[in-house]
C-alpha cells in the first residue's frame, strides 16, 4: 500500500544464479507514475534483456507523441540491469505490445494489437477494426522496417518467432471472418526478412479458438497450442478432428505449421491432434 503511493505500476527485476541456491545476482525497480503491463522479458544473443509492454506516457518521456492511449514500450537492459535504452513506440489510439523475439542478427521483432490508423509512429492505416502491428528494430532501437497486417474484421496479436531461413511466422487471431470457420479463429502470417509477405492460413472450428503460444521447429515451420472450444479445427489443406473429445467442451490443439508442401496428420488420445499443414 505505501508503494501505491509513490506510483502507480512498477516492474521489479531480479536474476538468480540457480534454482538450488535461489541467490539473487541483481535486481532492478523499473518505476511509473503511469499504469503499466509487462509482455515478454527477452534474452538477446548477448545476453541482455529486453523488456517489453504497454504503457501510457507521462508528460516528461516524449515531449509532442504523448496520446491519450497505451503505447508500445521498450527497456534494453545490459546483463548487469542497467539500462541501455528506452523506447516508446506510438499510435494515434490504444496499441498493445504482445510478443517479441531476438533476432539473429541481435535485433528484436515485435509484435502487438494496435487500434490506431496512420499518424505518429505508425506509417500504415488501419485495415478496419483492431489490426497486427509489427515492427522490427536494431539492437539499439532503431527501426528497420514496419507493417501492419488485418483484414476488415478484427485481429490481434499474441505471438512471433524467427525461423530458420531468418523469416518470421505471426500468430493471433481474428473475429468474425467472412474467411474464417466461427466466432473467433486463428490467424497465421509467413513474412520474409524484409517483412514480405509470404503466406497466410486460417485455422479454426465453429467454436471460438485461440492461439496460445508458438514456438519454432527444426525444419523451419512452427508449432502452435491453441485453445479451442470446437470439436473440429480446419485449415485451409487439412481437416483434423479431435479424438475422444466429443463431449468435452474446452480442448488443446496442437498444430505445426511447415514450409514444405507436404500434408500429414496424426492423432493421438485424448485432446490432442497434430497437424503439419502446407504453406
Amino acid at each position: 500500500m505505501l508503494m501505491k503511493k509513490h506510483y502507480i505500476g512498477a516492474l521489479m527485476l531480479c536474476t538468480i544464479i540457480n534454482l538450488y541456491s535461489q541467490e539473487i545476482v541483481w535486481q532492478k525497480d523499473i518505476q511509473s507514475n503511469t499504469q503499466d503491463f509487462l509482455s515478454q522479458i527477452t534474452t538477446t544473443i548477448d545476453g541482455q534483456y529486453l523488456i517489453t509492454g504497454s504503457s501510457i506516457q507521462s508528460n516528461k518521456k516524449q515531449a509532442g507523441k504523448q496520446n491519450n492511449g497505451y503505447d508500445f514500450h521498450l527497456i534494453k537492459l545490459d546483463q548487469q540491469g542497467n539500462g541501455m535504452w528506452e523506447k516508446y513506440i506510438s499510435g494515434q489510439n490504444h496499441d498493445y505490445l504482445s510478443s517479441t523475439v531476438a533476432t539473429q542478427d541481435g535485433g528484436f521483432l515485435v509484435s502487438g494489437t494496435s487500434y490506431s490508423g496512420k499518424g505518429l509512429d505508425k506509417k500504415d492505416d488501419s485495415k478496419g477494426g483492431s489490426d497486427i502491428w509489427l515492427i522490427r528494430i536494431n539492437e539499439f532501437g532503431d527501426e528497420l522496417w514496419q507493417k501492419t497486417l488485418g483484414s476488415t474484421a478484427d485481429e490481434e496479436a499474441k505471438a512471433v518467432i524467427q525461423t530458420t531461413d531468418l523469416g518470421f511466422f505471426v500468430a493471433g487471431n481474428i473475429q468474425n471472418s467472412a474467411q474464417g470457420y466461427g466466432s473467433k479463429d486463428v490467424w497465421i502470417t509467413r513474412l520474409d526478412k524484409d517483412g514480405k509477405e509470404l503466406s497466410q492460413l486460417i485455422l479454426g472450428g465453429k467454436g471460438l479458438d485461440e492461439v496460445e503460444k508458438m514456438i519454432p521447429t527444426k525444419d523451419g515451420g512452427a508449432l502452435l497450442g491453441i485453445y479451442s472450444r470446437s470439436s473440429a479445427v480446419q485449415g485451409t489443406m487439412s481437416n483434423v478432428q479431435s479424438t475422444g473429445n466429443s463431449g468435452t467442451p474446452d480442448t488443446r490443439h496442437f498444430t505445426s505449421v511447415q514450409k514444405t508442401t507436404e500434408t500429414m496428420a496424426k492423432e493421438t488420445t485424448g485432446s490432442l491432434s497434430w497437424t503439419k499443414l502446407a504453406k
